[in-house]
C-alpha cells in the first residue's frame, strides 16, 4: 500500500506545504517527508491527524488503488445484445456491475436462467413481468424488484411500448 505518496499528492493537489502539515499535525518536517517517501509506516493516530490536517475520510487513505473512484464515460460504455434487448454495461467494480437495458414490446431473457450473486431491478420506463421461482410481479415505471439469482428468474415487456430497467448484479465470485 502506498499511503505516502497519496498523502504527497493529496497535500501538493491542495497547495499546502510539509512546514504546514507539520505545524498543524504537530509530526516533524522529517517525520512526514519520510511517510510521504514511504519509508516508514505511520499509526493510525498518525493518519487520522493527517487526514484532519488534509481534510480527507481516514478511510480514503487506507483504499487500494483498484478500490478507488473509476468512472466509464458515455463514449467508453460497451453495449451488448441478445434476444432482442439492448444492454449498456455502466460500470463494474469489486464484484458489482450496472447495466442500463432496453426491451423492445415481448421481448424477453429467454428462459428462467439461474447464477450466483444478487439482482436489483428499476423500471425506468414501461411494464414488465419478472418471475422468480413461483413469484411473479407486473413491475411498471418507478417500481423496483431484487432477488437471489440462484434461484431461475425471468423478465418480459408485456408493454405496448420499450422497457427500460436500470439492473444491478451483485456477486461475491466477481463480474460475471
Amino acid at each position: 500500500m502506498e499511503i505516502g505518496s497519496k498523502i504527497r499528492a493529496i497535500r501538493k493537489r491542495k497547495g499546502l506545504t510539509i512546514a504546514q502539515m507539520s505545524e498543524q499535525a504537530g509530526l516533524s518536517k522529517g517525520f512526514i517527508s519520510n511517510i510521504e517517501n514511504d519509508h516508514t509506516s505511520p499509526s493510525l493516530n498518525t493518519l487520522q491527524a493527517i487526514a484532519a490536517f488534509l481534510d480527507i475520510p481516514l478511510p480514503y487513505l487506507l483504499l487500494e488503488k483498484k478500490e478507488h473512484m473509476k468512472v466509464v464515460r458515455k463514449a467508453e460504455r460497451v453495449y451488448t445484445s441478445f434476444n432482442n434487448i439492448k444492454i449498456e454495461h455502466l460500470t463494474s467494480q469489486s464484484g458489482l456491475r450496472m447495466m442500463h437495458v432496453e426491451l423492445p414490446p415481448g421481448a424477453s431473457t429467454g428462459e428462467a436462467i439461474a447464477h450466483e450473486g444478487e439482482e436489483a431491478h428499476v423500471v425506468l420506463k414501461g411494464t414488465v413481468l419478472a418471475e422468480q421461482g413461483e413469484d411473479s410481479v407486473i413491475a411498471e415505471e418507478g417500481d423496483s424488484f431484487s432477488w437471489n439469482a440462484s434461484v431461475p428468474h425471468f423478465v418480459k415487456n408485456i408493454g405496448d411500448t420499450e422497457a427500460i430497467l436500470l439492473i444491478a448484479v451483485h456477486s461475491e465470485k466477481g463480474i460475471q
